[in-house]
């Protein structure tokens, strides 16, 4: 089974990727662009039977930092 996990920053955290990204943007001269946020993509194959709350527990312990970061699986 395709596993995707997606993991962003939390709201209020900064974000000096998202802001190099979005200086990098400007200084091209594209425009129209108010804030960037960098996050990453994660994409696990995994047996079948490899529960929702296992996906759960790899996030919490390993995949992101819940302190700072949301996440969000999706099961493609």
């Amino acid at each position: 089974m395709k596993i995707k996990i997606f993991v962003t920053l939390k709201n209020g955290v900064l974000d000096p990727q998202g802001k190099a990204i979005h200086h990098a943007l400007e200084n091209m001269q594209f425009s129209g662009v108010n804030d960037v946020r960098a996050g990453k993509l994660i994409e696990l194959d995994v047996d079948d039977d490899v529960t929702d709350a296992d996906l759960e527990k790899m996030c919490d312990k390993l995949l992101a930092n819940t302190v700072i970061e949301n996440y969000e699986i999706e099961k493609a």
